[in-house]
Formats: structure tokens, sequence, C-alpha cells
């Protein structure tokens, strides 16, 4: 649990600058600065968990799904197949904007969610839906995060996972919202940059851990279910 704990918050965090440009002026719009200041870190803490629980949902729907593949002993088919459709999208959106064309329509109705709740009074926990709203953005870097839920083959360790990646993006949106500004945006533009090199790395990760290498942590050999069954007597 532990080492799926560091992967999410590894991937939450190295992904995190790119967070602040997708979610910083959401983030940034919520009216907390007129709060107290034990008030305000209330409020960010709770939009913050509001994302990682949805991104907790999303890891435990898509580790429900993987964790039929691993009971049927394909786990290393479902890695390499999610490993190379990232490399497939990280190469088609080189041409393709696939978040305006293909989750464009999902993108408006949660942009329409979002402007319903960000309007009018607020109480405590209109801040926690806020953040699980956000949380359905349609996003390369959740998308990442999702791969790599799927690759661990349970529900409860594929939410963990996603549940770390949020907490991983927590430091560097905890420091925006409280600071109030967004970060320069020559620095984003170089993390954008980086970004799609990161996307990759996870991709080419996924397919070595489905190759059955035996290399320790990146490639460990996968024992099928089968072999694992107990026989009759």
């Amino acid at each position: 649990m532990l080492a799926i704990a560091f992967i999410g918050l590894s991937i939450g965090f190295l992904g995190s600058f790119h967070c602040v440009g997708m979610c910083g002026p959401i983030a940034l719009s919520l009216p907390i600065m007129h709060h107290l200041k034990a008030k305000r870190l209330l409020l960010i803490l709770l939009y913050n968990l509001g994302r990682a629980t949805t991104y907790a949902t999303l890891g435990a729907l898509v580790g429900a799904v993987s964790n039929r593949f691993f009971l049927t002993g394909y786990q290393q088919v479902l890695s390499i197949v999610l490993g190379c459709l990232i490399l497939v999208v990280l190469l088609a959106g080189r041409f393709i904007n696939l978040e305006a064309t293909v989750f464009k329509g999902f993108h408006l109705r949660v942009q329409a969610w979002l402007a319903k709740y960000l309007h009018g009074q607020k109480s405590t926990a209109h801040f926690y839906l806020i953040g699980i709203v956000n949380g359905l953005l349609p996003c390369g870097l959740v998308y990442m995060g999702v791969a790599a839920a799927a690759a661990t083959g349970t529900v409860a360790n594929a939410a963990w996972l996603m549940f770390a990646f949020g907490l991983g993006t927590l430091p560097l949106m905890f420091s925006l919202m409280i600071v109030g500004r967004a970060i320069p945006v020559t620095v984003k533009q170089q993390l954008r940059k980086a970004l799609p090199y990161c996307v990759g790395l996870m991709a080419c990760l996924l397919i070595l851990r489905g190759m059955n290498l035996g290399i320790p942590f990146v490639s460990p050999i996968m024992n099928h279910a089968a072999s694992g069954a107990i026989s009759c007597h």
C-alpha cells in the first residue's frame, strides 16, 4: 500500500504544475480571501479533498474493471495495452486537441455545473462539492493516473492510488490559493513542455511491467491467477 501511495503522490506532485494551469483559474475564483485564516484553510482543504474524492472514485471504477483481467490472468496484456494506448493518445495529441474534440460536450457540461456552484451563496459544504465537480474536468494528467491505477488490479489499490494522486497535487494548489496569484507564464510553459515526457515515461513503464522481465519494481514477475488455484481432492 505504501508503494502504491508513493506512485500516486509522485504522479500528483510532479504533475501539479499542470493542475495549476488547468484548475488554477477555478481555484483562484473561489471566494475565500475575506474569511479568517483558519476558515480559509478549511475551505481550501475541503475543495482539494473534493477533487481527491472524485479521483478515488474514478480509481475504484477502473479498478473494478481491471480486476477482471487480473482474475483471468490477463494482467500483463492489460498493462501493455494501457501503455500503448497512452502512447497513441500522446502522439495523437500533437496533432489533435482531444479534450476539445472527444470530450468537448462533457467538458462544457462540467463547466456549467461549476458555474452553478461558483455563483450565489456558498456554505462550507459547497467548497467540497465544487472540488468534486472540478475533479471531473477532462485532463490528460488524470488519465495517466487512471491508467496507473488500472494496472494495480484491485478496487482498493486503484482507489488508494488515485486518492494519493489527488493529495500529491495538494501542496502546490494549497500554496496557489493562499498566495492568491498564478505561477509565471514562462514557468508554466516549461512545465507544460515537460509533461508529455512524463506521460510517455509512465506509458513505457506500464509496457515494461507487462513484459514480465523480472526487473524489481520496473517489470516484476506477475503470477497468473490460475497458478495460485487450489486443486480439488
